[in-house]
């Protein structure tokens, strides 16, 4: 057995324990399936920035994101998994979210950079649920976004969270990344990835952020790096 085929089954593993784990704990304290969906979101999105360290070939991930895909697709026909799928509102997020890190990992290993994988997991795991968990909690000065006549289904709550987590990460990680070093190119990036991040998860409908929001933040790192 491969030393990478070993760390695929780790990873399986500990992802299934952590939908068992999400699923104890809505059957047993009954919080918001919204809750537990982002809980579940950050820690799977979250885990996955080891990837680039882990993997030199992206056919293991591959096969994680392809597992995962079928088994929240089944749960979801089987009615399984309602930690995940109880939620009000129609959403692909849980199906795109095994292909948004594939993807993204996969074009990041291309081009032999894994920094284009990293920052847009992290801004991926951290800020979308930040904005989500914000937007639907916090009743007080927060309100449905409205563009002309077309309302979207986003609140001022939800995108401002989104675009000052998404900066803080963005300028932490560029100064890390460029050796310690901050200019005002380092300050200018961070603000272009947090409003492009904001802006995809603004105009994004029925969980296709998950895909649009690392796309968008890869997009940009790979033009101005």
């Amino acid at each position: 057995m491969s030393n990478e085929l070993g760390i695929t089954l780790v990873f399986l593993i500990t992802i299934l324990l952590l939908l068992i784990f999400n699923e104890m704990v809505y059957r047993r304290f009954h919080p918001s399936g919204e809750v537990t969906r982002k809980l579940a979101h950050f820690l799977a999105t979250l885990s996955t920035i080891t990837f680039p360290f882990l993997f030199d070939n992206h056919w293991y991930v591959f096969a994680l994101a392809l597992i995962f895909f079928i088994v929240l697709f089944f749960s979801r026909k089987s009615h399984y998994l309602k930690s995940i799928h109880d939620i009000k509102r129609k959403s692909l997020g849980s199906y795109l979210l095994p292909v948004a890190i594939y993807l993204t990992f996969l074009i990041s290993h291309l081009l032999d950079e894994k920094f284009l994988f990293i920052l847009p997991m992290l801004i991926l795991a951290i800020c979308d649920p930040v904005a989500g968990i914000l937007g639907i909690n916090l009743q007080t000065y927060n309100h449905q976004i409205r563009i002309f006549k077309w309302k979207l289904n986003k609140t001022s709550t939800g995108s401002i969270s989104f675009f000052i987590s998404s900066f803080i990460i963005s300028v932490t990680s560029l100064y890390y990344y460029q050796n310690m070093n901050f200019d005002l190119k380092t300050f200018w990036l961070a603000i272009i990835i947090a409003s492009a991040g904001t802006l995809a998860e603004m105009f994004s409908w029925r969980g296709t952020d998950n895909l649009f929001i690392p796309t968008v933040v890869l997009l940009i790192l790979v033009i101005f790096l």
